[in-house]
């Protein structure tokens, strides 16, 4: 099998800088299905030097482009990606392991994420500040950032590029974007189309290649603008402090502890409770929990503990796993032998600690990296798989008897990316919601985001927004032009 050209420089598709190459493993059944670049520090160096070529080119290119045709730009993308769409989804849910569908999702957001940014950017063009004369004009402008350094996960591989580079494009910066080295295929593909919307050369830039040696090198590197990541906690952490000597912007999305906090007025009714229900599996095992959002604690109000675990763990037993494109499959593998292994100890160590296995617990027989769906019972703080990022089909539950307990323990996390109240009180349901220390709250749902609302964390789940008004001022640097139309002598000094 030949190696695809995978990384981008300029206005050219090359192999690595050493020639080294990378087998990408379809997680159904560890088989190779495609081979890419492997790039390193080296290549990231020349992806840099294009983009930085880019930003600082005379008039007339990519930054000082007018916004309302970079806006064009972006529909035409947008429109791109509508057309690929059958693809494009099938490529990320092989890449990914996800099922079709999931991907056919994953590619609509992704489209819708670039229309958005191109109606928002026309429409956040600064604003005159009024400097109480008449002979003063005061403005405040918006200007791109510079070169910009998009780091991306293996999780959502395409619409976690798309929440970067979307907003990088239409505030006018030029950029490097390294997909994670297990599921770069979409990313690659989303460059291509952008050059075949129009894109200059040296705007958009792709290495393909590790953590360690390219991710690295564009968190460093001085003539990198901004970086901005997303992925685990220890791998922000180096990234952060990377970037800290040039001083340059750093934007952070690192997960989260998730909790779904869910009281006995919401399920007053059968169908009440069956949507509690149903929502929980939703939250915990989408994607085989590889969800940084995924609500993966279970906080259960104790009088209903018993009937909602029992039927929520009736329902896990009976998911149906399987190869993405399977029309009966609802949840596929995780992404590598690595996330099934620590998986798996982490279901080892709840065991070990105490929890009680309601559900799942191990791999089913055959190849791939499957994992079953796992409910673990009488679970507390001071465990491992409450307190850390599984990224795995792992559910835990704690149980409460009051608000306050209730709040308390979903606020009881190092992170604070996203969680969810039930309740049949809009009252109490309000309330808890502003009491939790989250970035995103649903109420009586678990998942759904908007492009136009802000995503993000709280404590360790991060720095900055992604979507939003404030997902495209990552990008922008701020400045006031202060413009005097009758000058005079101030006198300050008298000689």
């Amino acid at each position: 099998m030949s190696a695809q050209l995978t990384i981008h420089v300029g206005e050219e598709w090359r192999e690595a800088a050493s020639g080294a190459t990378r087998e990408i493993l379809d997680p159904v059944d560890a088989t190779v299905f495609a081979v890419v670049a492997e790039g390193g520090a080296e290549d990231a160096d020349a992806a840099i030097a294009a983009a930085r070529r880019a930003f600082d080119r005379g008039r007339g290119e990519w930054p000082r482009t007018p916004v309302a045709e970079r806006a064009a730009l972006l529909r035409r993308v947008a429109g791109l990606l509508r057309r690929d769409r059958e693809e494009l989804g099938l490529l990320e849910s092989r890449d990914a392991g996800k099922t079709l569908e999931e991907g056919r999702i994953d590619i609509d957001c992704v489209a819708d994420a670039f229309a958005y940014f191109a109606d928002l950017v026309v429409n956040e063009n600064g604003r005159v500040v009024d400097a109480g004369s008449s002979d003063i004009h005061s403005v405040v402008v918006h200007e791109p950032v510079g070169v910009c350094a998009l780091i991306t996960p293996w999780n959502y591989p395409l619409l976690q590029a798309s929440w970067k580079i979307a907003p990088a494009l239409a505030a006018g910066n030029t950029f490097v974007v390294k997909p994670s080295e297990l599921t770069p295929l979409t990313t690659v593909a989303l460059v291509r189309l952008l050059r075949e919307a129009g894109l200059p050369d040296g705007v958009a830039n792709i290495v393909t290649g590790p953590g360690h040696s390219v991710g690295a090198r564009l968190a460093e590197h001085p003539h990198v603008d901004l970086v901005s990541f997303t992925g685990g906690l220890a791998s922000g952490t180096k990234v952060m402090r990377a970037a800290a000597d040039s001083v340059k912007k750093v934007a952070l999305e690192l997960g989260g502890k998730n909790p779904n906090v869910v009281f006995a007025d919401a399920c007053a009714t059968d169908e009440a409770f069956d949507t509690a229900v149903d929502q929980a599996l939703n939250a915990a095992f989408i994607h085989s929990g590889q969800v940084c959002s995924a609500g993966s604690r279970l906080i259960v109000e104790e009088s209903l503990r018993e009937r909602f675990v029992t039927e929520l763990a009736r329902r896990a037993e009976k998911i149906r796993l399987g190869r993405g494109t399977d029309k009966d499959a609802e949840c596929g593998p995780l992404v590598s032998a690595q996330q099934l292994a620590k998986t798996e100890e982490y279901v080892a160590s709840a065991l070990a600690e105490g929890a009680v296995l309601r559900a799942g617990g191990s791999r089913p027989d055959g190849p791939g990296y499957f994992y079953r769906p796992t409910v673990l019972d009488h679970c507390h703080r001071d465990m491992r798989v409450v307190r850390e990022e599984v990224f795995g089909p792992v559910l835990t539950v704690e149980t409460f008897a009051t608000e306050d307990e209730a709040v308390a323990l979903a606020n009881d996390t190092e992170y604070g990316l996203a969680g969810a109240v039930w309740s049949g009180d809009p009252g109490r349901a309000r309330r808890v919601a502003g009491r939790l220390r989250h970035g995103t709250v649903w109420i009586n749902d678990y998942h759904p985001y908007l492009p136009q609302a802000e995503w993000g964390g709280f404590g360790k789940s991060g720095i900055g927004r992604e979507l939003g008004p404030a997902g495209l001022a990552e990008y922008r640097e701020t400045k006031h032009i202060y413009q005097n139309l009758a000058p005079r002598p101030v006198r300050w000094f008298a000689g």
